[in-house]
Formats: C-alpha cells, structure tokens, sequence
C-alpha cells in the first residue's frame, strides 16, 4: 500500500507533497529531483530509495536513477513517454519486466477508478449537470477509455449540453453514452493526454488547438469531476474577443 503523501526538505524548507501528484523522480548528481503535475519540480537530499521507499506500490523504477509513477506513463517504446508529453530513457534491458510491471499496476488503478462516485444513469447525470443544459457555452463531462494495457484510447461522453450538440454538429442523442471514436472514426488522439491528465492526476488544463474532426479552432478548459473523468468547456476561438481594461493611472491590460 502506498501513503497518502510524502514528506521532505527541499531548498531548506520542510515540504509535504501528495503521492498522487508526483509524476516522476529523477537523480541529479547527488539530489532527487522530483517532478510533480503542473510542471513542479522538488529538489531533494532524500535518496530515491528512500523515496522509493515512502511511495510504495504504483511507482516504478525504470532505471538506477529514475523513479516513474505507472499513471504516469502513456506508453513505453524505444523511450517512456509520459501523459505530459515528456519522455525518458530506461534500461532497455529490463523493458518486458518493465510492462508486466506496468500492467500489474494499471490494474490496481483500474480498479480504484471503477469505484467511482459518479453518477449512476444517464438521468442522475442530467439532473446533477441540469445547470448548464442552457448555459451559452458548450459543456460536457467524458469518462476516458482504457485499453487492457492501461493506455487512454478514448472517451465517453456522460452529459453534453445543447451548445456541445450544435459545436460539434451532431444531435444529443449521437453523442451522450457514445465514444468519441464511434462518431469520428479518424479522430485525432492528440487530445487524450489533456484529458488522462486531468481524470489522472487532477489537472485543471487549458488547450488551444485545432479540431480536424469539426473543422474549428478551439478553446477547451478541462477539469476534474469524478474518478476518471473531466469536465469539459469548449469555445469556438474566432467567438472570444479580446478587450482592454482601462487600469488608474493610464495603465491598460487585456482580458478576455
């Protein structure tokens, strides 16, 4: 069993950092460093193998110097490549221990997010969300897919509004309890790491990026709802304008 934080000293202050925030830890000469969600870093006299030690099961060691957390890892190929888009190096050596390792861990985290506290139907979804049916932006809450192997390979859309109906040009009805790559089959995957880090590791993201699927120039918050999931507000980017705030004393900034 892992505990639910840990504690060290970093830059001479006493820090307490919760286990499910670290990504991974690192040796840099002789400190630790570690990496945690919202590109924090910690740098520590701690040894890994102490740290190792605090974190408990669901991190692995990739390498002498490398401590990685499994929820962490999107895919494991001629390098580890991480939900963040990072990558690291590892002993090759060791990559099938590696996975069956991985895949080991992956199950426990499947299991800890099916005991979820979402809603139960379609109907206790709608009147949980009812606020927005209406609101002038579109909103959805999408559970992610994953594979046997752990990996993020889809999503499923758990309520939608009619703002998200008509943004992504299909009625309610194609969308709510349908995956995303069931009504676009040539989706583009870019988006699952946004959305595995925020259902993961609790991130509140902003994207802005192109939606070959719909042809529109978006602008997407993501943030956490439930185990496993993340809530999702979506712009169109040619509707956001942009104004100046007049400040006292001339000064101006922007806002949108």
């Amino acid at each position: 069993m892992r505990s639910n934080g840990i504690s060290v000293i970093s830059n001479r202050r006493h820090i307490s950092l919760p286990v499910e925030d670290i990504l991974y830890i690192q040796l840099a000469g002789r400190r630790a460093v570690i990496h945690a969600s919202g590109g924090r870093t910690y740098e520590t006299y701690t040894t890994i193998e102490e740290l190792e030690q605090m974190l408990g099961s669901g991190f692995i060691r990739t390498d002498r110097a490398t401590l990685v957390a499994a929820k962490g890892i999107h895919a494991i190929g001629r390098q580890i490549e991480l939900i963040n888009g990072e990558t690291l190096d590892y002993a090759h050596r060791r990559k099938r221990q590696l996975k069956e390792q991985l895949r080991a861990d992956w199950r426990q985290i499947a299991q800890s997010l099916s005991d979820s506290d979402a809603p139960a139907t379609r109907e206790d979804y709608q009147r949980h969300y009812a606020s927005y049916d209406s609101a002038p932006f579109a909103f959805t809450d999408i559970e992610m897919v994953f594979n046997e192997k752990r990996a993020a390979v889809d999503w499923i859309f758990r309520y939608a509004n009619e703002a998200l109906a008509r943004l992504e040009k299909k009625p309610l009805e194609q969308l709510i309890d349908h995956s995303f790559g069931s009504i676009f089959p040539n989706m583009d995957d870019k988006w699952l790491r946004v959305y595995e880090r925020t259902a993961l590791f609790g991130e509140t993201l902003e994207i802005i990026d192109h939606s070959p699927e719909i042809d529109t120039d978006l602008k997407i918050i993501c943030f956490p709802t439930f185990k496993g999931h993340c809530g999702c507000i979506l712009f169109k980017q040619a509707e956001i304008q942009t104004m100046r705030v007049e400040k006292p004393g001339g000064k101006s900034e922007t806002g949108c």
